[in-house]
């Protein structure tokens, strides 16, 4: 059901992330200059389908593109589920393939996204004291770290 993510994909893959971006993300930076005009589907398959990009990133495919995950190193960069596939175990069965057939170990979190924080924490990861700026905003990411991380 996890598998890397192909070219045939790619639409897939923009359209999970415009959307639950536009639903998770437009009430906290509330930028719908952003969110409505810049996070357009075209352009974010365009970049996506780079094969530096598309190389990084796994799916979660039952016959339906439900989900995805980014991995760069031990990093999870990005993990999207459909909004309609949401509460599902799939985000927990990405994470958790992450973890174990990546080793990844960190990430970085909107400060502000608690329901992401959340779900990260029941996985493992913690908070750490790392902040940084979202680039281009006044918002904060926010360093998760497995126990492995920190060894």
């Amino acid at each position: 059901m996890i598998r890397k993510a192909e070219q045939k994909d790619v639409s897939r893959i923009a359209e999970i992330l415009v959307f639950v971006k536009r639903i998770k993300f437009r009430p906290i930076f509330q930028d719908d200059d952003y969110s409505f005009n810049e996070l357009q589907v075209l352009s974010v398959a365009e970049k996506y389908a780079k094969p530096e990009v598309l190389g990084h990133i796994w799916v979660y495919d039952d016959g339906i593109v439900k989900g995805l995950v980014h991995i760069e190193g031990k990093e999870i960069v990005e993990l999207y589920v459909d909004y309609f596939f949401q509460n599902r175990q799939i985000g927990s069965e990405l994470l958790e393939y992450a973890k174990k057939e990546h080793g990844c170990s960190y990430l970085w979190a909107i400060e502000k996204n608690t329901d992401a924080i959340r779900f990260y924490e029941r996985h493992g990861f913690h908070l750490s004291q790392e902040k940084k700026f979202e680039e281009g905003t006044t918002e904060y990411l926010v360093k998760m770290r497995t126990r492995e991380d920190e060894e």
